[in-house]
């Protein structure tokens, strides 16, 4: 039903304006002609049209131009005219579908009343017997010699065929190229329609010889030569989808069987068609009546109607099956498409024999032509639209591989460019596929494409889309060339050049950060811009809202704040060691907002800057600790001071310590006197985080060398008194050593 609506003529809903503002608009340049003067209710129409064309904003437009274009005419000229536009009226969907549908129902009903009107009305011819066995006799002759002449060519290209099928199975077996199949597939078609175009040169020559002078004869042999090139241009490409005959020049992967069912059965299909409308059908007409001929039309093509529909809900689960197949076979994104298609194919192809069964009752020779070069350049727009989306979904998978400098230099710039190129190559696929739909509405009469793309809203869209891929692509190049400066400055030092600092890696990227978000704002709005959205809205309720925010997110604005000063200042990087109030542990990530820090437990703690008043960081230029040894008050404390320089002394002796340690360690000596020992000092400077280390190997040797030197640490000492025992009228007491 769509195809004869399409195929109707189109009705113009243009609305002109009243008479009376085309006469008030228009000057005379003779005084002879001038017109008595209008009437109160002329002008007052006039006036309420002129009203009218001010208050639309196209039609005021149009008065517009003309009014410029009338006073830049050259003063020789004649006087201009003026001629009042037409004037639009904006209507609402629903208005415009009722309207659509209105038109089309009247245009079909017209063209029903048509029909039946050429049927009872037409005249009745006499019927010449000798006129139509003679036309007959040189019609057969004509199609014998024909058919025979062309399938002859076409079995001596046998032998080629096969070659070239074999040829491209090979290549494409070795995956040395897969153009190679395709290019032979093509090159077949192409011979094929050579073979036609000789089959009908030699058509037209026995078509000159034997119409023995008729011109009744030679229009009908005029008849059969069109149709059979229509046919068997269909033909050939029915034998480019399936090849019957020739497996190795198949596209589609189909057992031979089911090629040589579909081929022979829709050939066989359009043949019956094809010859019936184009060839029968205008002969009956022509030789008896259009009653006859309308007759046997609407036999032939209902007849082929019922069965076209039978072949396709017969064979709509195996289709299925076979479409599912290969869309497993396929890419990804054409299996998509596959499996949508496979879900209505049944659908669409009984539309498609139902719209030409209908338009074929309206007008048998054209509905069959439009019908074939529809469905021709629909398969040529697919065909090609696959061949591009094939072509950019190969390149999207592959990959650019820079040089090792510039991998090296740039470590993310491979990846970025990368994946950049896939964005673009991806959003050229889309575009394919939203051309490849608008060319198949234009090829089915149900979309302008050429005036829409040149006239119409689509020059509009073009531009925009041009405009959106620039502004996408400046972005790109913008963002990867700072990004990836910004990561070559923050890459290794693995290949000799020097680390870059803590605090650095850490400024670099809160400003790889903060300069993404600034582009991708700024990138958002231009395009909102470009596409006809008002950003001035936008950015006053941004305004606003990042002043409502603002009040309420006092703590998150002083979080920001305090932790971009601590990075300036330098107070701490990735991988400190620092302590925050009562926690200690290693700085293993700041953002602008918090500072996440590990403790040796394995406790992860964030911390927002804004709660930090005072912390202590460990490897800001040194390490350094303060070493305080107890011995017994009864050792000598010149031996114990000796011993523990020797311990000291074979310290400094092993170079990953000494490695440690900054300047010569500091000896105090005896620091600190109590009743039960005395302490000896030293002191040690180290390099940042390395003080605990150094620390603990100290004591070890400390530990040896007391030991060896029998020096021991402080004992505690208890006084018992003794009872019983009485000298000199006092008690007696014993000192004894405390418990250990």
């Amino acid at each position: 039903m769509i195809m004869v609506l399409v195929c109707l003529p189109k009705f113009s809903n243009a609305v002109t304006l009243p008479a009376a503002a085309v006469a008030a608009s228009q000057t005379q340049s003779s005084a002879s002609d001038q017109k008595s003067e209008p009437s109160n209710d002329e002008k007052k129409a006039a006036w309420a049209a002129l009203a009218a064309i001010l208050q639309n904003d196209k039609s005021r437009q149009a008065l517009i131009d003309q009014l410029n274009q009338a006073s830049e005419s050259p003063s020789t000229a004649a006087t201009p005219t003026l001629t009042p536009p037409e004037e639009t009226e904006d209507k609402t969907v629903l208005e415009s579908v009722t309207d659509v549908s209105r038109h089309f129902g009247g245009q079909f009903l017209y063209r029903v009343q048509e029909l039946q009107r050429n049927i009872s009305e037409a005249p009745h011819k006499s019927f010449n017997k000798k006129t139509f066995f003679n036309a007959v006799s040189h019609f057969a002759m004509l199609a014998a010699a024909l058919f025979t002449f062309y399938e002859v060519t076409g079995w001596l290209m046998t032998p080629l065929y096969r070659r070239m099928g074999e040829w491209g199975r090979k290549k494409n077996s070795d995956r040395t190229s897969w153009l190679h199949l395709p290019a032979m597939i093509v090159a077949a078609f192409v011979i094929d329609l050579l073979l036609l175009g000789i089959a009908l040169f030699f058509g037209q020559i026995l078509s000159d010889s034997l119409n023995g002078g008729s011109r009744t004869i030679a229009y009908q042999q005029g008849l059969f030569l069109n149709a059979f090139a229509l046919i068997e241009f269909f033909k050939a490409i029915l034998r480019l989808m399936f090849c019957p005959r020739y497996a190795q020049l198949r596209f589609f992967h189909l057992p031979d069987n089911r090629a040589n069912y579909w081929n022979r059965r829709l050939s066989w299909l359009s043949g019956v068609i094809g010859y019936g409308l184009l060839v029968v059908v205008p002969i009956v007409s022509n030789q008896v009546n259009l009653q006859v001929g309308a007759l046997v039309n609407m036999v032939v093509m209902g007849l082929m109607t019922v069965w076209a529909l039978y072949l396709i809900f017969h064979n709509r689960r195996n289709i299925q099956l076979e479409l599912q197949r290969l869309a497993d076979r396929s890419l990804s994104f054409f299996a998509l498409f596959i499996r949508a298609f496979a879900l209505v194919w049944h659908w669409l192809a009984s539309a498609y024999f139902i719209a030409l069964f209908l338009l074929s009752m309206f007008n048998p020779g054209d509905s069959l032509k439009f019908m074939m070069a529809a469905t021709v350049r629909s398969l040529a727009i697919i065909g090609i639209g696959a061949l591009v989306s094939g072509i950019l979904t190969r390149w999207i998978s592959k990959k650019i591989t820079l040089s090792p400098d510039l991998r090296r230099n740039y470590p993310e710039l491979q990846k970025r460019v990368n994946d950049w190129i896939s964005v673009m190559l991806k959003l050229a696929r889309i575009l394919t596929v939203f051309t490849v739909s608008l060319m198949l509405l234009s090829a089915w009469n149900l979309f302008d494409f050429w005036h829409w793309l040149t006239q119409g809203a689509g020059v509009k869209l073009v531009d925009i889309i041009i405009r959106i891929v620039m502004i996408l692509f400046f972005s790109a190049v913008g963002w990867t060339l700072l990004a990836s400066l910004i990561e070559s400055r923050l890459a290794s030092d693995s290949h000799g050049r020097p680390m870059p600092s803590a605090r650095t890696r850490t400024l670099l990227t809160l400003f790889r950060n903060a300069l993404a978000v600034i582009i991708s704002t700024i990138t958002i709005m231009i395009l909102l811009s470009e596409i006809g959205v008002n950003i001035a809205p936008l950015l006053a309720g941004a305004g606003a809202l990042g002043l409502a925010v603002s009040f309420g997110s006092q703590t998150l604005v002083k979080d920001i704040i305090t932790g971009i000063f601590i990075q300036f200042e330098n107070g701490m990087n990735t991988g400190d060691l620092v302590t925050i109030g009562a926690i200690t542990g290693t700085v293993e990530r700041m953002s602008i907002r918090s500072v996440g820090v590990r403790q040796d437990t394995g406790a992860y703690h964030i911390i927002p800057w804004s709660s930090i008043t005072t912390f202590a960081n460990f490897v800001r230029g040194i390490g350094s600790f303060v070493a305080n040894y107890d011995v017994d008050r009864s050792e000598d404390s010149d031996r114990v001071n000796a011993t523990l320089q020797a311990a000291v002394t074979d310290l400094m002796q092993d170079k990953a310590i000494r490695g440690m340690v900054i300047g010569e360690p500091a000896f105090a000596g005896l620091v600190g006197l109590t009743d039960h020992g005395f302490t000896v000092r030293v002191s040690f400077t180290t390099q940042p985080l390395k003080q605990w280390t150094v620390r603990f190997a100290l004591d070890d040797k400390v530990k040896k060398h007391f030991d060896a030197a029998g020096i021991s640490a402080p004992h505690q000492r208890l006084q018992v008194m003794q009872s019983g025992t009485e000298v000199d009228g006092a008690a007696s007491f014993q000192s004894l050593p405390a418990p250990e």
